[in-house]
C-alpha cells in the first residue's frame, strides 16, 4: 500500500489543508476516558474499551459525578485534548501514535481510537461522546494523519531508510578503521621490541657474534607479553622506553577523529532527532484505519 492510511470509501475531506496544517480545527464533546488496549488496531478492541468506560461512566454518574467536557484541537502537528475553560492540555496526541479511529455509525456521538504513549509505549484507547459529529470528527483526524503523512516525506522521511543504510556502513568502516589501528600499534610495538633487544645485547664498538643461547628470537624481552622490568640492562644503562599504547582510539590513521554517522554534514541529524524521525516513520507505516462500527449494543449502552 502505497499510503499508509486507510479509509471509509465515498468520503471526501471536511477541511481545507491550510485549515490543517497552519491552525486547528476545535471540537467539543465529552470525555469518558482512556483504557489500555492490548491491540493497536480492531472493532472489537475498542468495543471493548467502550463498553468498559461506558460502564465505569454509568457508575460515576449515578454518584453525582458528571461526564467532563473538553476541547479537543486536530491539526497536522496532533490531537489535542484540553480543558475548554482554562486550555490546559490533558492529552496530547501525535498523529503518528494513533493507529485506529472509530466512530458509532447508529447514534452519531460515541468515537474513539487508540493512541500510543510517549512515556509507557502502551496502547490506550480515548472514549468520546460528541453532540452529533463523532463520524466528521472522525475523517478531520483521517484527514489530518493524511496531511501529517504527506508532510512528512516532503521533509526527508523516505531517505530516512537510506540514512540507517548508511549509518550502517559507516559504522563498519569505523570498526574497521578502530581494528586497522591495533593491528598497526601490535606492528609498532613488536618493532620497538626488536629495537630494545639489538640495543641492549649489542655494545658499541662491538660485534662479537652471538650465541644460540642468546639468540633474540628466545629472549623474554622479545615477547609482546613482557615488561619492561624484565628487560636486561647492559653497562648500567636502562633501554630506552617503549611507547605505551592508548587505551582509547581518539583518531583515525589520518589523524582525524572517527567518523560519526549522527554528525557528519548539516542533512543529517542528531541523535534525538533521529530516533524522532525512526518513531515517527515506524508509526506511519502502521497507517490509520478509520472505521464505522456500532458501539450500542446492549440496554446499558442505549441510556449513556
Amino acid at each position: 500500500m502505497n499510503r499508509a492510511f486507510s479509509r471509509k470509501k465515498d468520503k471526501t475531506w471536511m477541511h481545507t489543508p491550510e485549515a490543517l496544517s497552519k491552525h486547528f480545527i476545535p471540537y467539543n464533546a465529552k470525555f469518558l476516558g482512556s483504557t489500555e488496549v492490548e491491540q493497536p488496531k480492531g472493532t472489537e478492541v475498542v468495543r471493548d474499551a467502550v463498553r468498559k468506560l461506558k460502564f465505569a461512566r454509568h457508575i460515576k454518574k449515578s454518584e453525582g459525578q458528571k461526564i467532563p467536557k473538553v476541547e479537543l484541537q486536530i491539526s497536522i502537528y496532533g490531537v489535542k485534548i484540553l480543558e475548554p475553560k482554562t486550555k490546559e492540555v490533558q492529552h496530547n496526541c501525535q498523529l503518528h501514535r494513533i493507529s485506529f479511529c472509530a466512530d458509532d455509525k447508529t447514534d452519531k456521538r460515541i468515537f474513539t481510537f487508540i493512541c500510543k504513549d510517549s512515556e509507557s509505549n502502551k496502547h490506550l484507547c480515548y472514549v468520546f461522546d460528541s453532540e452529533k459529529c463523532a463520524e466528521e470528527i472522525t475523517l478531520t483526524i483521517g484527514q489530518a494523519f493524511d496531511l501529517a503523512y504527506r508532510k512528512f516525506l516532503e521533509s526527508g522521511g523516505k531517505d530516512v531508510e537510506t540514512r540507517k543504510q548508511i549509518a550502517g556502513l559507516q559504522k563498519r568502516i569505523q570498526d574497521l578503521e578502530t581494528e586497522n589501528m591495533e593491528l598497526k600499534n601490535k606492528v609498532q610495538d613488536l618493532e620497538n621490541q626488536l629495537r630494545i633487544t639489538q640495543v641492549s645485547t649489542s655494545p658499541a664498538g662491538s660485534m662479537t657474534p652471538q650465541s644460540p643461547s642468546t639468540d633474540i628470537f628466545d629472549m623474554i624481552p622479545f615477547s609482546p607479553i613482557s615488561h619492561q622490568s624484565s628487560m636486561p640492562t647492559r653497562n648500567g644503562t636502562q633501554p630506552p622506553p617503549v611507547p605505551s599504547r592508548s587505551t582509547e582510539i581518539k583518531r583515525d590513521l589520518f589523524g582525524a577523529e572517527p567518523f560519526d554517522p549522527f554528525n557528519c554534514g548539516a542533512a543529517d541529524f542528531p541523535p534525538d532527532i533521529q530516533s524522532k524521525l525512526d518513531e515517527m516513520q515506524e508509526g506511519f507505516k502502521m497507517g490509520l484505519t478509520l472505521e464505522g462500527t456500532v458501539f450500542c449494543l446492549d440496554p446499558l449502552d442505549s441510556r449513556c
